[in-house]
């Protein structure tokens, strides 16, 4: 049994238990039930019906959040020559060749919140496997994190105006960031309708019947809200 202390369990009696909430109800009670001091992330969890284990059942894909994630986004590029010059001049973060990609290697080194490459330079990023990875930063062109040169500023920009990628983990739930606690309602409601929307999209092919069984909302430290599927999916994801 898990015990929590006791603001937890002053900010959980704001939250019915029982009852399933609209999205705008859903996120003006989070914000009610968030007791802590800090800007909180909000997130969004998905349990789904699909099987992990079946690799026509994975659920990956991209979202660009209307109103952004409300952080600073930290962004590397692998690239050399002339695209690492296109990269610097639409102001990465980082543009990693040899030197850097040693670094990573060696030093375990992930200072960012963002990898894109260039497709030639995917043979000597592969290498950083082991260390991109466990962070979840491996470039990836169904992320749309592997893009020819010329597509470099526009994945840039992206990133940073808050594009989220998620996947399903090995239990078949979808944790996805929405935004922070201070975002005005109608922000985190853009952002939490894109999400769906994405999800709905991202439906696996070897998925029949149900596909969302579940969603609830929750702040970094806040008590679990449970939303109404009705509300939240049309009833053509469920079909």
């Amino acid at each position: 049994m898990t015990h929590h202390g006791k603001k937890f369990v002053e900010a959980a009696k704001k939250v019915d238990a029982n009852r399933d909430y609209t999205m705008i109800e859903a996120i003006k009670v989070a914000k009610e039930a968030s007791y802590v001091k800090f800007n909180e992330t909000v997130e969004l969890h998905a349990r789904l019906s699909i099987d992990p284990r079946h690799s026509d059942q994975q659920v990956r894909t991209t979202v660009l959040l209307p109103a952004g994630l409300g952080k600073t986004v930290r962004v590397l590029v692998f690239a050399e020559g002339e695209a690492a010059r296109v990269a610097e001049a639409a102001n990465a973060d980082f543009v990693a060749g040899d030197e850097m990609i040693a670094k990573i290697r060696n030093e375990d080194w992930t200072d960012f919140d963002v990898a894109i490459a260039v497709p030639d330079m995917m043979r000597k990023v592969g290498s950083l496997g082991k260390v991109l990875g466990r962070k979840g930063l491996m470039p990836n062109p169904k992320a749309g994190t592997v893009v020819p040169m010329d597509e470099i500023p526009r994945a840039i920009q992206e990133a940073r105006a808050g594009r989220v990628e998620f996947r399903n983990d090995k239990t078949g739930n979808l944790h996805i960031p929405i935004g922070k606690i201070q975002f005005e309602d109608a922000a985190l409601l853009l952002n939490l309708n894109a999400i769906l929307d994405a999800i709905k999209r991202a439906k696996p092919s070897g998925v029949k019947g149900i596909y969302v069984k579940r969603l609830v909302l929750t702040s970094t430290m806040g008590p679990p809200v449970r939303l109404s599927l009705d509300d939240a999916l049309s009833t053509a994801v469920n079909e």
